[in-house]
């Protein structure tokens, strides 16, 4: 049912020679934690420092290498994705933990929009040539320069990729560095890419704080893209303040869904999904629905519905089985982290009801998994409520009239993605009153994504945006150069 082969061994690319040291972390498998299923590197800051500084090079070079010349080689990274599915994607499960179905669509999103980079490229990137009554004006988007790459564990390949494709196609130069609860895959992909550019253009770094430190504050760097949590980016921007670096952050996120009195709560498809907006990927997923507040009025039947779509879709079990829907956690210190806060709101009366069914009762107490819940009659400021769980469980809320919906939903520090769930019209003016950088209407999380328009948060949820034109043009400086009919200006005297 499962694969089992030998430990694996990824290494790090530096100026495109792999760099092998014996100083290695192991990687366990999530459903079976006392398996190894490969090791990465723990690189140095000395071994960062050569990177930067290979990236650095290859940027003199690559930056003025024709974009049709970047997209062509990026195209050919992708077909040899294509081509590495199945591999990437069984390693993907067996590090993570997530089903195969779900590591084939975090594969899926991650090629459809280093397509879309490719194909929007030439169209965003050009050079826009203005006739006004003054002059001539050309406005150019020109790199940026060395990018440092910090991507997390919870989708290290799509949300690696949402940083690589369009800050090479720009004509930037890269340093990576993956999370270490899910170095293995991504790394095989760095790999496939880097395979098809100069050296130098893509590096690949595992480690610690120390080579996170370097990637933050090194001079060189200009441009840091970091995918994580609000915490961490706090400490990034200061250690990037110095040189006064580009940032892309997208960060931690409670994501609210606010279901309207005019919610169909018969409708099983629409209960489906906003089902699976809590619970894919064991809700480790930084745009999930992680709070559900309900209008009074449908309450009880939501409620009762809820459950019954939950109890049908909720299969827990290992991520080979083409019956399970969800798979442990990715590591014991998440796991413990969510149990504690169901933990917390049972002991201030809550009632937690578990979901589904758990499909290997023999495996479950042995890896790292959470039985999905439904937690009801929290308070509203209780910390499962206001904090991000980033795991398997969601509370769910009554709400008097939506003035109090909308207030609650927007009573937090974050802001990255909501949704709304009712009758449309009616669905697009309360999301208009949302604070969040995307809001989504009777879907959520990663069913309602589309990699042609722009995402990232407001508040301490992020700062850039990522995908779509906005997420070619964040790796680029603006660069306006105007010529003038006449260069004198009558106010200024003789």
């Amino acid at each position: 049912m499962r694969p089992r082969t030998e430990p694996i061994r990824v290494h790090a690319l530096i100026n495109g020679e792999q760099v092998i040291t014996d100083n290695m972390s192991p990687r366990e498998d999530p459903t079976h934690p006392d398996e190894i299923v490969g090791y990465a590197p723990l690189n140095t800051r000395e071994d960062t420092i050569k990177a930067i500084d290979a990236a650095d090079q290859a940027f003199k070079t690559w930056s003025n290498t024709p974009l049709e010349e970047r997209i062509e080689r990026m195209e050919r990274a992708i077909q040899k994705l294509r081509k590495a599915n199945d591999e990437i994607t069984t390693l993907l499960s067996r590090e993570h933990g997530k089903p195969l179905y779900d590591s084939n669509g975090e594969v899926a999103v991650s090629l459809a929009w280093m397509s879309f980079a490719c194909q929007k490229a030439k169209e965003v990137l050009k050079e826009e040539v203005v006739e006004h009554e003054a002059g001539t004006t050309y406005i150019r988007h020109e790199p940026i320069g060395v990018v440092s790459a910090i991507t997390p564990w919870n989708y290290p390949i799509s949300l690696s990729t949402i940083k690589i494709a369009p800050a090479l196609i720009a004509g930037n130069t890269m340093v990576v560095k993956p999370s270490p609860f899910a170095p293995l895959a991504v790394s095989k992909v760095i790999d496939i890419i880097a395979a098809e550019f100069p050296a130098g253009v893509l590096n690949l770094v595992h480690g610690e704080s120390g080579v996170g430190e370097e990637l933050t504050s090194n001079p060189k760097v200009a441009k840091i893209a970091f995918t994580g949590g609000t915490n961490t980016a706090k400490h990034i921007m200061k250690a990037a303040a110095d040189t006064i670096k580009h940032m892309t952050l997208e960060l931690g996120g409670n994501d609210a869904a606010i279901v309207l009195s005019d919610f169909d709560v018969n409708d099983e498809r629409a209960m489906r999904r906003l089902v699976i907006s809590n619970f894919l990927t064991a809700g480790q997923i930084c745009m999930i629905a992680k709070r559900v507040y309900v209008d009074k009025s449908i309450y009880d039947k939501f409620i009762e519905k809820y459950i019954e779509a939950a109890n049908k879709w909720i299969r827990v079990g290992n991520p080979f089985n083409p019956d399970v829907t969800i798979g442990p956690v990715n590591n014991k210190r998440q796991v413990e982290f969510v149990q504690g806060l169901i933990d917390d709101a049972q002991s201030k009366g809550a009632q937690v009801i578990k979901l589904g069914q758990v499909i290997d009762p023999d495996l479950y107490d042995k890896g790292y998994f959470l039985q999905p819940t439904a937690v009801l009659g929290a308070d509203y400021n209780d910390p499962i409520v206001v904090e991000e769980q980033f795991g398997p469980t969601v509370p769910i809320l009554p709400f008097d009239d939506e003035e109090q919906a909308i207030a609650l939903a927007n009573d937090s520090i974050y802001g990255l993605t909501s949704s709304v769930w009712g009758e449309e019209a009616h669905a697009v003016k309360v999301a208009a009153r949302i604070q969040a950088g995307t809001t989504m209407i009777n879907t959520a999380a990663v069913q309602g994504l589309d990699v042609q328009f722009p995402f990232g948060g407001v508040k301490q949820s992020g700062v850039g945006r990522e995908y779509g034109a906005e997420g070619l043009l964040t790796y680029t400086d603006t660069h306006v150069i105007n010529v003038r009919k006449n260069g004198d200006l009558p106010y200024i005297p003789e």
